[in-house]
């Protein structure tokens, strides 16, 4: 057989579980006609390719990203960073910057929740410091907001607005009256208002460009882009100019998408917009069969739900929707033919979508074919870990979190939280795949900046690590004292890439195109001098592929 690729004298993870190693390989039209030794290759005729024992593997899959937030981002000015010991101190810092920066329309600053000790502002005190103009600080996980009163008004926010999801998504209150402070999707149109008024469809194009250009560098053939909370509109908008690149030839990068729900009060229309991204937005590498829904926030902040109390506070967080509400929109997707796939940080929060997924399928039976993911997974109790393989539902982690995230001690800081037993069994993504559930890794960041954070070989890296040191490449700030607990939650390098590949494909639903080096599958395959079987875990982080092909054009 003519071929127009031939590759020899390889080392080849092929992903594929019932042959995990191969030497050589031929292509043929964009697809692997043969995989396996040597001897085979007698049959076909081509471009022939020695690689001197290099390593091959198939492209990476990003099971959870945020392709649209991060345009959003691009274009949004995060204002001063405020490092601080407290308040007041704070409140001195922005006091002064407004002062030597007269006339701004809105004054932005940034800072991390933990560094006020406790204290809050309230928005008479932003006031106080700019009664004339807009102010705003954002909290450094993007999680929630403070705003004064002029913020307030612009967006029509009064006493007597609901909450978008109490408990969860919702605005400060004392006395019943308003603070200025917003948590989770409350505060999102703050933060962007200026994004959703004035950005171009020249902006979003040059935006997602950068975003291909750093896919086709490090090996990114297919991602879950996990939306644009609160901004649906504007995820639209960038879905539209996706699509026209695909049809360009400008789009290699396969993109699943979705339509992203943050309140329960929307869940007919959400179901509907997903059934019509679903019809808008078909094209060979944009897909839409996924309603994405928020069912809890973070741990930082305590927004993260609970079945055990938060140790420092004792508050538990809530939940967007209880299990029936879950189970009665799997039997609506199902209906429809769509996936689901939750933002679920706390415990309770992906017990809850485990809940409503035993009752769907209870009422369902063999008819159920909703592809349930839970992401995120900082926190499990002991008594959902089976449940995961039981009942099907995927599990999606972000590996480059494994080291606790915070510089230091980070151990220290979520015993506060959650006290030491808890602290020390977080992120238990190995005792969810000897389970026998499908694991997947993504990056999850919301900003493109240098795409530092969004690397998939940093999250091998703390996948296998669970510290980052020195030799990572990763911020200093990030950098940690020792391993996070437990470290029996380790991965080895073949679960790593297993779940960056194979795993990622399954949970997309293009395992039969993607996610393996077999024959029949489209040619995405990354070459590298580095042997990642045998690498160094510490600098893991710096690996990259020297060749990067997508359906068998080298596109690096």
């Amino acid at each position: 057989m003519k071929v127009d690729k031939i590759i020899r004298n390889a080392k080849i993870f092929t992903s594929n579980i019932n042959m995990m190693e191969a030497t050589a390989l031929a292509i043929k039209d964009g697809k692997f006609v043969y995989v396996g030794d040597e001897n085979g290759l007698l049959e076909y005729e081509g471009e022939v390719t020695d690689l001197g024992g290099r390593f091959i593997m198939p492209g990476i899959i990003d099971s959870h990203v945020h392709i649209t937030t991060g345009v959003g981002f691009e274009y949004v000015d995060y204002g001063e960073y405020v490092k601080c010991s407290g308040k007041n101190e704070a409140l001195d810092f922005m006091k002064k910057y407004v002062m030597n920066n007269p006339g701004l329309e809105r004054y932005r600053f940034m800072l991390e929740r933990a560094s006020l000790n406790g204290e809050d502002f309230v928005k008479e005190e932003l006031d106080n410091i700019c009664p004339d103009h807009e102010l705003q600080i954002l909290e450094a996980e993007v999680h929630s907001i403070w705003v004064n009163s002029r913020i307030l008004e612009k967006h029509g926010v009064t006493d007597d607005t609901p909450d978008p999801a109490p408990g969860l998504a919702y605005y400060v209150r004392k006395d019943g009256h308003l603070t200025g402070n917003a948590y989770e999707s409350a505060g999102w149109p703050f933060v962007f208002d200026a994004v959703k008024e004035h950005l171009t469809d020249e902006q979003i194009v040059v935006a997602v460009s950068r975003w291909i250009d750093f896919c086709k560098t490090y090996g990114v053939s297919s991602v879950f882009d996990a939306g644009f909370p609160e901004h649906n509109d504007v995820h639209e908008r960038i879905y539209s100019h996706l699509r026209s690149l695909d049809r360009q030839g400008k789009l290699p990068v396969y993109v699943d998408g979705c339509y992203v729900l943050t309140n329960r009060a929307k869940i007919k229309e959400a179901i509907e917009e997903t059934r019509r991204f679903n019809r808008e937005f078909n094209t060979e590498h944009l897909k839409v069969h996924t309603l994405k829904i928020f069912m809890d926030g973070t741990m930082k902040i305590e927004t993260a739900a609970m079945v055990t109390p938060y140790e420092d506070t004792g508050e538990i967080g809530a939940t967007v929707m209880n299990a029936e509400e879950i189970a009665k929109i799997l039997k609506d997707l199902n209906k429809a033919g769509l996936d689901l796939h939750l933002h679920t940080v706390g415990e309770k929060s992906s017990r809850v979508v485990l809940d409503g997924v035993k009752l769907a399928k209870k009422e369902l039976g063999d008819a159920f074919r909703v592809k349930v993911t839970c992401a995120h997974l900082w926190i499990q109790d002991d008594a959902d870990l089976k449940r995961f393989a039981e009942l099907g539902v995927i599990a999606n982690y972000t590996p480059a979190w494994h080291s606790g995230v915070i510089g230091g001690n980070p151990y220290k800081f979520w015993s506060r939280l959650l006290g030491e037993k808890r602290a020390s069994c977080m992120f238990r993504c190995k005792t969810l795949w000897d389970s026998g559930a499908l694991v997947t890794w993504s990056s999850d960041d919301v900003a493109y900046g240098d795409f530092s954070t969004w690397n998939p070989y940093l999250g091998m890296e703390v996948g296998m690590t669970r510290y980052t040191s020195e030799k990572t490449k990763a911020d200093v700030e990030a950098r940690t004292e020792d391993a996070l607990p437990s470290l029996s939650e380790r991965m080895s390098i073949e679960e790593m890439l297993l779940g960056y590949t194979i795993n990622g494909a399954k949970q997309l639903g293009i395992e039969d195109k993607k996610g393996s080096i077999e024959v029949g599958k489209d040619a995405d395959y990354l070459v590298f001098d580095n042997d990642l079987l045998t690498a160094k875990k510490e600098g893991f982080s710096y690996n990259l592929p020297k060749d990067v092909f997508i359906c068998g054009k080298k596109v690096n």
